[in-house]
Formats: structure tokens, C-alpha cells, sequence
């Protein structure tokens, strides 16, 4: 069985990456009523997070108010407790909050079964996904997504041919093979 955990007033909505560029392991973290949820997830998962926040704060009416990026920095220790597959996004007009729900990787096999109900037989009702929905204020949103950008920007060099990531130990360019 999965959990779902609701953060209807998060204290943090944060991202940030450990390791060494080439080997960064991302990570989304969400604090708030005592709880802290780390998920990790895709380099690509979190820049997508980030220009969704983005297009939809664009659509919000503006309403200015200080960025705290303190809320938006991973805090230690990152213990992971799934891994991202899907995300959701929406906004509470009524509240002014952007909704986001991020939902756990499902296993398959080739057959596209359950790894997990394979596990397990005996509960195949059983949803054994874990789920995190979160309300965000604009400023946290924002938050978010200017430390997210800090982050895409913190990997390796590009090669100015190819575009690819160079690794310190060399780069073996296509454009010249």
C-alpha cells in the first residue's frame, strides 16, 4: 500500500542536486506540519517543474512579494523516499496556489504487470503508489524555480560543437569523429 502525504501549507518546496557534476543525484524536497519528503528524480524532471511553475506564474496576476530562497534549498540529511514518475500541475484560483502532485515510479515488467503486484498477489486492489500533493504561494514557486536554475546552469561545460556535457576527464566530440 502507498502513502499520500497533503501539504496544504509547506514550510519548504525545494530542489537541489549532491555529488559531483556527472554524478549529481537531484532531488525535490517538500517540508511542512513536521514531515519532510525527499524525492529524487531526473535533472530534466526538475528543469520541467521549473518552466511549468514559471508559465503558470506568468499567467497569475502579480502580486509582488519578497522570495525567500531559503525555502527552496534542500536541507540535510536527503534521505530519499521515492523515486518521481509522474508530476501534476493546477492552480487554486481561489486561494492563490499552484497545486502540485508528485507521484511515485511504477515498476513494470515486459508485460507491463505490476512489479509489485507480481511481488504480491494476494492484494492486487492495493495502490502501491505513494503520492505528495502540495499547495505553493507564488513566492515559493518562484523560489523554486530560481534555485532550480541555479542548478541546471552548475553542471558541466557544454561542448561549443556537439552541445554535449564534457566530462573532466575528456570529451570525445561526434562533430570530429
Amino acid at each position: 500500500m502507498g502513502f499520500y502525504y497533503d501539504f496544504e501549507d509547506a514550510d519548504g518546496f525545494a530542489t537541489g542536486a549532491i555529488g559531483r557534476p556527472g554524478e549529481r543525484t537531484f532531488y525535490v524536497q517538500i517540508r511542512g506540519e513536521g514531515r519532510t519528503i525527499s524525492v529524487k528524480c531526473e535533472k530534466q524532471q526538475v528543469a520541467a517543474l521549473s518552466e511549468y511553475l514559471r508559465n503558470m506564474l506568468a499567467d497569475m496576476p502579480d502580486v509582488s512579494g519578497s522570495t525567500d530562497s531559503s525555502t527552496a534549498t534542500l536541507q540535510s540529511p536527503v534521505e530519499q523516499d521515492f523515486v518521481l514518475g509522474s508530476v501534476g500541475l493546477g492552480v487554486d484560483r481561489s486561494n492563490m496556489r499552484m497545486v502540485v502532485q508528485l507521484e511515485e515510479m511504477i515498476l513494470v515488467d515486459e508485460d507491463d504487470d505490476d512489479v509489485f503486484d507480481l511481488l504480491d498477489e494476494s492484494d492486487e486492489d492495493d495502490d502501491t503508489t505513494t503520492v505528495v500533493r502540495v499547495l505553493l504561494t507564488p513566492s515559493q514557486a518562484r523560489a523554486f524555480c530560481d534555485t532550480a536554475d541555479l542548478f541546471m546552469t552548475a553542471g558541466r561545460e557544454e561542448c561549443k560543437w556537439c552541445g554535449s556535457p564534457k566530462d573532466p576527464t575528456g570529451h570525445a566530440c561526434p562533430r570530429f569523429n
